[in-house]
C-alpha cells in the first residue's frame, strides 16, 4: 500500500487526537476533545462543550412556507458576512453526517495504518439539499435553490471542520464572484489550520490581480458564514471550483466520450496522483531525473537537486479534466514530458528543440535560439506570474501538490503549457516553518519535504530560474505588480478584514475551539503557534507579508 505523505508532526497530532498515545480509541471527527494543544496542553472541559451544544440547539429556528412545509433552518450569525444556509432534503436524524463524518479514502487508510483501532469513516458523499444565500445587507441572493453538497479535499477532510463542495442543479451566480458569472460548482474552504483565516483569501486576491491582469485564471473568493440544518458551522471561504469552463479555466472541454487529442487538458503536479484512475494520471521522468541548480539568489551556492530525489516517484501528474481515451492520455503524457525536455535543454545545454506538426516528437532545431524554443511551447508570462506568487507565499507543499497547468489543443488553442489556477495557501505565507522570517528564496530552491526526511525541488519552477532572460521577465512582472499597489492592497486587506469580521471570527472559534485544539498545530511555526486569537494571527500574518514583500522587492524591483 502506498503511504500517504504528511509531516511527522501530523502523525503525532493524530495520535493525540485519536487517543492512541494513551490507549484511547476515537474517530478523526471525535478526536479534538482529547487533543493536547501547543498553547494550552490540556483537554477541553466537558461542561464547556455541553454549554456549546446547548447553545447550538437553542440557535436553531425553523422557517416554514405558507403551506407549513419546512424550507430552511437558520441559526444566529454575526451579521458581518454573507450567509450560506444549507438544508438537507432528508429529515433523518443523521442527515448532518454528510458534513461531519466523511474522510477521503486514501487519507483514512493512511491514518488507519498508524492508529490502532481506528474506525474507518465513510468516504465523502453527496447529500441533496436546498441552499439559501443572503448578503450582508439582508438581501436574499438565492432562495432555497436545489443543490447537492459533500465534503471535498485531501488531508483537510480529516479535520473536524471540513471543506465542502456545493453543486447546484442549475448554474448560479453566487455573491457576485467572478463578475457575477454563473456556474454549477462552488467550494467552501474551512480554513481550519490557518488561525487568521485570511491566507487563502489574500493569496487569491494577489493572484487575481497579477495573473488576472495578464489574462490568466485565478479563483475569486469571499468570506461567508455557513449554517447547515440550522446549526452554525462558522466562517468559510467561498471560492470557485478548479475546472475547465468558460470564465474559469477557459480551454476546450472534451465532449463526453470524445476520443480525439484536440482538446484542452487541465493538469496538477500532484503527490496524490496515484489516487486517480489510470486514464487520469501519468509520471514524468524529468529528463531521466537530471540535476537542477536551485535558485537562491547566489547562483545555487554550488548545490544541485534532482526532481525525483534519487528515485522518488510519489509526485506525478493528475489529469483534472475529463479525458476518455488512452490516445488522449498518452498524447498529453508525451507532450508534458517533451515540453519539460525543451525547457531543460534550453537552460542546461543551450539547445533548441521543437515539436513536429502533430506534437508527438521533438528534434533539435538550430534555426531557433533556446529562449525562442521555450517561448514556442510555454506561456512564459504565466510561469513567471505563478512563480512570483509561489515565491511570495513560501508554500510548504510547493514540491508536492496544488500546482496547476493546462494546455489547449482545441480549435484556436495556444498549444502552449500555461500555468494558472493557483490554489491552497493555508499552510503558506508564514504559517509553517518555511521562510518563517520572511526572507530568502524558496519556491525554486532546494526545500525539505513535509517530513524533513529528504531534500527536493519543484522542477517546473526551478528549471528556467538561472536563465538571465527568464529572471528578467520575473523582475519585470514583479515591478509592474509592486508599482501598481498589488501588495500594498493585500497587506491592507489583512488588517481590514480582521477588524471588520471580528465578531464572525469569534463565533467561529466559539464553535470549533481550534485555536487551542487543532490537529495541525504541530505544523505551525513558533510565531503562528503563539497566537491565541484571530487578531493576533492576522497581525502576525500582516507583519510577515510586509517583510516578505520588502525582501523580494529589494531583490527584484527594476
Amino acid at each position: 500500500m502506498k503511504i500517504f505523505k504528511r509531516t511527522a508532526a501530523c502523525l503525532l497530532a493524530f495520535c493525540l487526537l485519536t487517543g492512541c498515545a494513551s490507549g484511547q480509541q476515537s474517530t478523526a471527527s471525535e478526536g479534538a476533545d482529547t487533543a493536547v494543544s501547543q498553547s494550552e496542553g490540556k483537554p477541553e472541559k466537558k461542561d464547556k462543550k455541553d454549554k456549546k451544544d446547548k447553545k447550538d440547539k437553542k440557535d436553531k429556528k425553523d422557517k416554514k412556507d405558507e403551506g407549513g412545509n419546512t424550507v430552511v433552518k437558520t441559526a444566529e450569525t454575526s451579521g458581518t458576512m454573507p450567509v450560506i444556509a444549507v438544508q438537507t432534503k432528508s429529515d433523518d436524524a443523521n442527515a448532518l453526517n454528510f458534513v461531519t463524518k466523511p474522510v477521503a479514502k486514501h487519507v483514512a487508510e493512511s491514518i488507519a495504518s498508524w492508529t490502532p483501532g481506528y474506525k474507518m469513516p465513510p468516504e465523502p458523499y453527496y447529500e441533496d439539499c436546498l441552499v439559501t444565500v443572503t448578503d450582508t445587507d439582508g438581501s436574499v441572493q438565492l432562495d432555497t435553490v436545489d443543490a447537492k453538497a459533500k465534503v471535498r479535499g485531501n488531508w483537510t477532510t480529516s479535520y473536524d471542520k471540513k471543506p465542502l463542495r456545493i453543486s447546484f442543479d442549475k448554474k448560479q451566480s453566487v455573491l457576485g464572484l467572478n463578475g457575477g458569472a454563473e456556474f454549477k460548482n462552488w467550494v467552501l474552504l474551512a480554513e481550519y489550520k490557518d488561525i487568521s483565516m485570511l491566507r487563502n483569501k489574500t493569496a487569491l486576491q494577489i493572484a487575481r490581480e497579477i495573473l488576472g491582469e495578464d489574462g490568466y485564471y485565478s479563483s475569486d473568493a469571499k468570506l461567508v458564514e455557513l449554517t447547515v440544518n440550522g446549526e452554525y458551522f462558522g466562517v468559510y471561504l467561498l471560492a470557485e471550483m478548479q475546472q475547465i469552463k468558460s470564465g474559469r479555466i477557459d480551454i476546450t472541454e472534451a465532449e463526453k466520450d470524445y476520443t480525439g487529442t484536440d482538446i484542452g487538458y487541465f493538469l496538477e503536479y500532484d503527490g496524490y496522483y496515484y489516487n486517480e484512475d489510470d486514464l487520469h494520471q501519468f509520471f514524468v521522468s524529468y529528463c531521466k531525473d537530471a540535476a537542477l541548480t536551485p535558485y537562491d539568489g547566489k547562483g545555487g551556492s554550488g548545490r544541485t537537486a534532482t526532481p525525483l530525489c534519487g528515485g522518488r516517484n510519489n509526485v506525478g501528474i493528475s489529469v483534472k479534466s475529463e479525458i476518455y481515451s488512452k490516445e488522449q492520455h498518452d498524447f498529453i503524457a508525451s507532450y508534458v514530458s517533451n515540453v519539460y525536455k525543451i525547457m531543460y535543454e534550453a537552460a542546461y545545454n543551450d539547445k533548441a528543440y521543437t515539436f513536429n506538426s502533430d506534437y508527438t516528437e521533438i528534434t533539435e532545431d538550430s534555426s531557433l535560439t533556446p529562449q525562442q524554443a521555450v517561448e514556442a511551447v510555454v506561456d512564459v508570462k504565466s510561469l513567471a506570474d505563478s512563480y512570483i506568487l509561489c515565491e511570495l507565499a513560501c508554500d510548504a507543499d510547493i514540491y508536492w501538490s496544488s500546482f496547476f497547468m493546462d494546455v489547449d489543443f482545441g480549435e484556436g488553442g495556444s498549444k502552449k503549457l500555461t500555468f494558472e489556477a493557483p490554489w491552497d495557501f493555508d499552510s503558506a505565507l508564514g504559517n509553517k516553518d518555511r521562510c518563517a522570517t520572511g526572507e530568502g528564496f524558496y519556491a525554486a530552491n532546494i526545500v525539505s519535504d513535509v517530513n524533513d526526511q529528504y531534500k527536493t525541488i519543484n522542477p517546473w519552477l526551478a528549471v528556467l530560474m538561472n536563465e538571465d532572460w527568464y529572471v528578467d521577465t520575473v523582475k519585470e512582472r514583479w515591478t509592474k505588480a509592486y508599482d501598481s499597489g498589488v501588495f500594498e492592497r493585500a497587506i491592507q486587506s489583512v488588517g481590514d478584514d480582521s477588524s471588520a469580521y471580528e465578531k464572525a471570527f469569534e463565533m467561529n472559534y466559539d464553535k470549533w475551539d481550534n485555536i487551542r485544539f487543532n490537529a495541525a498545530a504541530n505544523e505551525w511555526c513558533r510565531a503562528s503557534a503563539a497566537c491565541k486569537t484571530e487578531k493576533e494571527a492576522a497581525d502576525y500574518f500582516k507583519n510577515w507579508l510586509t517583510t516578505r514583500v520588502d525582501f523580494l522587492n529589494s531583490e527584484w524591483h527594476n
